[in-house]
């Protein structure tokens, strides 16, 4: 199975995710300045309902016989890196999950995988890919709720490129589209992504796990890098490797505890110790592309989150604005527009894009 990646051009899209029992929507309407003026924009749980209950709430929102782009959340695919297989184009999918066969979560029958190149193939050095695995159940599960709402769906995405998409667009608007940008968004409990692109193409990608109830901690509250105690705690810098070198993009059990552990304080400062790793790394193996800045999200909290990193890592680190781009998002709960943001990056595909 081949997921269809190009979309169609429309000036009313409607994006959704499926995942966990937690269905989110968005509806926008393109104008002639390029924003995207939302419509409609929910999150709806399934709870104790029934999937034929279900499916009637959602006809009764008007969702239905749509034509639907879908995000796949973060919890439903792998991402992968690899050395680009030296074999021609229409073989490189053949080639990509031969190599993988290893590293993904199911057998490799029971997955669905795509392909895009790292970064935007100017570099010099060996080529590499990321390879997008998710399995066919999930895919299936939301192909399925497509069909009992009689949905098109002529793109699967996913939300390290809806996010790619965000901080490109800004990016842009401030003249520094070719520079690397760098992206952290913290949108549910379980996870902050950290994304880097230039010239609207993706280099790196992070997944970050989260202490339960990190959203609601005073995180500024704690002590800062320089004081983190147990050193023996984390790994140096100098030997950090990433998960993906292992095979999935992701800090993996980072925050699960360490050689010490020290309570909530300590782990809070864990995240900042990851922040930091990660954006070190990328100055190590992207010396001819230093970052132009960290832009963050968390919600109501993206200026506190901003204030704070910015005083630890050590960059330039803003708060991702997105209102004055999609208007109608302030109408929007706070919990609505927290969950729904990596949505609106699905808004701003376009054709030459390549996932």
């Amino acid at each position: 199975m081949r997921w269809p990646w190009k979309s169609k051009a429309s000036r009313d899209q409607f994006i959704v995710s499926w995942s966990g029992g937690t269905f989110a929507y968005v509806r926008a309407r393109a104008n002639a300045q390029g924003q995207h003026a939302i419509l409609q924009i929910g999150v709806e749980q399934q709870g104790s309902d029934s999937h034929d209950d279900f499916v009637r709430r959602l006809q009764g929102l008007g969702l239905k016989g749509l034509t639907a782009h879908v995000m796949l959340r973060p919890e439903q695919y792998q991402v992968l890196q690899i050395d680009a297989p030296l074999v021609a184009p229409e073989e490189l999918r053949s080639a990509a999950r031969y190599q993988i066969r290893d590293m993904v979560n199911a057998h490799i029958d029971d997955i669905t995988l795509d392909v895009m190149q790292v970064g935007d193939g100017q570099q010099k050095g060996p080529a590499h890919m990321f390879v997008v695995a998710a399995n066919n159940a999930t895919v299936r599960e939301v192909i399925g709720l497509g069909d009992a709402l009689h949905w098109t769906i002529p793109v699967i995405d996913i939300q390290e490129t809806a996010q790619r998409n965000l901080q490109s667009v800004l990016a842009q608007q401030e003249g520094r589209l070719d520079r690397a940008d760098a992206a952290l968004l913290i949108v549910d409990e379980r996870q902050a992504m950290l994304t880097i692109s230039a010239n609207e193409e993706l280099f790196f990608t992070r997944r970050l796990d989260l202490l339960e109830g990190f959203l609601t901690m005073a995180w500024s509250g704690h002590a800062g890098v320089g004081d983190a105690p147990a050193p023996d705690a984390y790994t140096p810098v100098a030997e950090y490797v990433p998960e993906y070198a292992r095979g999935d993009v992701s800090s993996g059990s980072d925050f699960a505890g360490g050689a010490a552990d020290h309570g909530d304080s300590d782990r809070v400062q864990r995240f900042v110790v990851e922040v930091q790793r990660s954006l070190d790394l990328w100055d190590r193996t992207w010396s001819s592309m230093p970052l132009s800045g960290l832009r963050v999200y968390a919600g109501e909290r993206s200026g506190e989150l901003a204030s704070w990193l910015g005083r630890e890592v050590g960059q330039s680190v803003s708060a991702m604005d997105l209102t004055a781009r999609f208007p109608g998002l302030e109408t929007a709960s706070p919990a609505e527009q927290l969950y729904c943001l990596p949505l609106l990056g699905v808004l701003l595909r376009t054709e030459t894009r390549k996932l």
